[in-house]
């Protein structure tokens, strides 16, 4: 064979390949496939897993996923029917459940996220207008955990009994996009609330409103701190002026009774020898008034003076006690 018979051969080899290559193609246990001839869908859609086969050239498989897919929202600013206005952003799944009038409706993926966008966000943001803040924020009617705090920053809005709750609200958005979906194609399985937030200006205000009240808190505490410290101090006042008033109170009476005891002692000695117990105080009363410093002015008569004037005016008291011993 000729040279140029090898490259005839050869391009009629590579040729039969490509021919082959276009009319068999394979479908994956995730995938679906709809074919389609210079562009329009013929058939219906292919669901079966394995190799199947195609008009080569003519004819083109178009392959969709067959399991559930996500859909992210972007954060909208939406008003609710209390005209608090919120960001509010929101996720869904979905699947394609019909690939041949998804094809004729959407064409691919990307149209569907963007057909999902005016349908999922529209509803959203006609359910929320419809409901309360607190309607969008909360889930049911479960009793706040509270603390005396608690009950002081809560507001009439917070204690507000919920009606449906974010549950429901979702499940009123999924319901109205559900009946819009399947015209293209779509089944959608749940829709969800992923953030609420205040937009920027009302956020400012519910921080302010949030400090204050718990300025005013920290008062009251520091209030009543101060109250129960003046509380605590009085107490202590009081029971001091008690502990030293008993104190008083018992050495005034071991005073009493000491001196009773000393009166009734001095009394007995003045009983049993009245001379000795003059003449004792006496010297008693020298020891502690007079010193080598001091002079004393006497009358020659004064009782102080009677121990003083010469040795014989003692005699009496030596006597005394002489007759004592």
């Amino acid at each position: 064979m000729t040279l140029r018979g090898w490259l005839l051969a050869g391009a009629a080899v590579v040729l039969v390949l490509i021919t082959l290559s276009s009319a068999f193609y394979t479908v994956s246990e995730t995938e679906q496939v709809v074919i389609t001839q210079f562009g329009e869908p013929i058939g219906q859609a292919i669901t079966t897993p394995g190799l199947h086969v195609k008009l080569p050239f003519a004819q083109e498989a178009n392959v969709f996923e067959k399991r559930w897919l996500e859909w992210n929202g972007n954060p909208n600013q939406l008003p609710t029917r209390d005209k608090k206005y919120i960001w509010v952003e929101t996720y869904a799944r979905w699947r394609i459940a019909n690939p041949l009038l998804f094809f004729q409706r959407l064409r691919d993926e990307r149209g569907a996220q963007s057909r999902l966008d005016d349908i999922i966000d529209g509803d959203t943001r006609n359910v929320i207008a419809n409901h309360n803040l607190i309607e969008v924020v909360r889930t049911g009617n479960r009793a706040f955990e509270r603390t005396e705090d608690v009950e002081d920053v809560m507001d009439e809005e917070a204690a507000r009994q919920v009606e449906l709750g974010r549950d429901k609200i979702t499940r009123l958005i999924l319901d109205r996009a559900s009946h819009v979906v399947p015209d293209y194609g779509i089944e959608l399985v749940d829709v969800q609330i992923q953030r609420v937030n205040y937009i920027e200006t009302v956020q400012a205000k519910v921080f302010d409103r949030m400090i204050s009240e718990r300025k005013r808190i920290a008062d009251r505490h520091r209030s009543e701190g101060q109250g129960k410290s003046a509380e605590i101090r009085g107490k202590k006042e009081r029971e001091l002026k008690v502990i030293e008033s008993e104190a008083y109170r018992k050495t005034q009476e071991i005073m009493g009774r000491g001196d009773a005891e000393a009166t009734g002692i001095y009394a007995a000695a003045y009983g049993r020898n009245p001379e000795l117990y003059k003449f004792l105080r006496s010297m008693d009363t020298y020891r502690a008034a007079v010193d080598k410093d001091s002079w004393l002015v006497l009358s020659t008569d004064a009782d102080l003076f009677r121990y003083l004037q010469s040795p014989n005016a003692a005699s009496p008291a030596r006597k005394s006690a002489s007759s004592n011993k």
